[in-house]
């Protein structure tokens, strides 16, 4: 089945994918026989979802989750190859700054951490290019997340091993489970070149992987993906008038494309700020990142009444995951 889904779409790695992705047919209304044996202690009877529109395609964590994070200075990723133009999240709280390259991520997908006191999980789906970051806190006890192995709308479909229940990665939304219907706290954060997490935190720390054997960090494993004309793994309704795998900044459940970003270089509107400066490559192009095309740096800020800005709450995500989640939000395009 991966063999006709990336038919055309020119990624190398189609062997690894169809190895690692292997796709089940989407569920059914009724609860599948494997996902209550794989399951056993989420509560299917409640979900604010069709379960329909989750798709089984590897195994609970084969994708796994990172929960012991380790960190190096930033002058000391440079020199363990981590380039100026690849892609980090940059995290900041406390006076704690840190940065997660998708290299890592690309892999791992989830990392537990505590940055400033704050429990967080910083989570990145390769497949919508949504970077989020959230408060792990929830009605008064801290939840630890782990990677289902599902899918919805393409989206990495979470599970927290507190309650088994499985949560959307792009909504941070209860969707399965005892947690259905709640949730997390989305914080800001901003997914920057490495060269500007470094100016900006020139003390600030890098996440570096435990056993650097482990996976070929730094490689692509989706190379040319971004350059499709279809998602993978992804059935519902394309947007209308952009590239379905176009780039977008999405706040507030309204999305902005690239290309505008980079014509205009700063959009005003309402109290938000958003400005586009050269300098990142894209992570899911080239067989290496660090070899990617440039795409750019987005930065999403509010305006407070002093007239000072403040980082906000933003995703870059791909044009068709913005139309699957906001089916009424306006992509802004010219």
């Amino acid at each position: 089945m991966a063999g006709d889904v990336l038919t055309g779409h020119r990624l190398r790695a189609a062997a690894l994918i169809a190895a690692f992705l292997t796709a089940a047919p989407p569920a059914t209304a009724d609860v599948p026989g494997e996902w209550r044996a794989e399951w056993p202690q989420t509560d299917f009877a409640r979900h604010t979802v069709p379960l329909g529109e989750i798709r089984s395609v590897i195994r609970r964590d084969g994708i796994p989750a990172i929960d012991d994070p380790q960190f190096v200075p930033a002058a000391e990723a440079a020199r363990l190859g981590l380039a100026d133009r690849e892609p980090v999240i940059g995290f900041e709280a406390g006076g704690d700054a840190r940065a997660y390259p998708l290299r890592i991520l690309m892999w791992h997908e989830i990392v537990n951490d505590t940055v400033g006191g704050i429990p967080v999980a910083v989570t990145y789906c390769p497949l919508c290019n949504s970077a989020l970051v959230f408060d792990r806190r929830l009605e008064g006890r801290v939840l630890s997340f782990g990677v289902t192995g599902k899918l919805r709308n393409s989206d990495l479909v979470m599970y927290d091993r507190e309650t088994s229940s499985w949560w959307q990665q792009m909504m941070g939304e209860g969707l399965v489970g005892a947690l259905a219907g709640k949730r997390l706290a989305t914080l800001p954060m901003r997914v920057e070149s490495f060269a500007r997490f470094r100016a900006r935190f020139p003390a600030g720390r890098v996440l570096v992987p435990r056993d650097p054997a482990a996976r070929d960090y730094g490689r692509n494993p989706y190379e040319a993906y971004d350059s499709s004309a279809r998602p993978f793994l992804y059935d519902g309704p394309l947007p209308e008038g952009v590239p379905a795998l176009e780039r977008v900044v999405v706040v507030d459940g309204e999305a902005w494309t690239f290309a505008l970003l980079r014509k205009r270089r700063k959009i005003e509107v309402r109290d938000l700020v958003i400005t586009w400066e050269e300098g990142q490559v894209s992570a899911l192009d080239s067989e290496r990142i660090s070899d990617g095309r440039e795409v750019g740096n987005a930065v999403v800020q509010r305006r407070r009444g002093d007239g000072s800005l403040a980082d906000a709450v933003y995703d870059v995500s791909f044009a068709f995951a913005f139309r699957a989640f906001y089916p009424k939000g306006r992509i802004h395009a010219e």
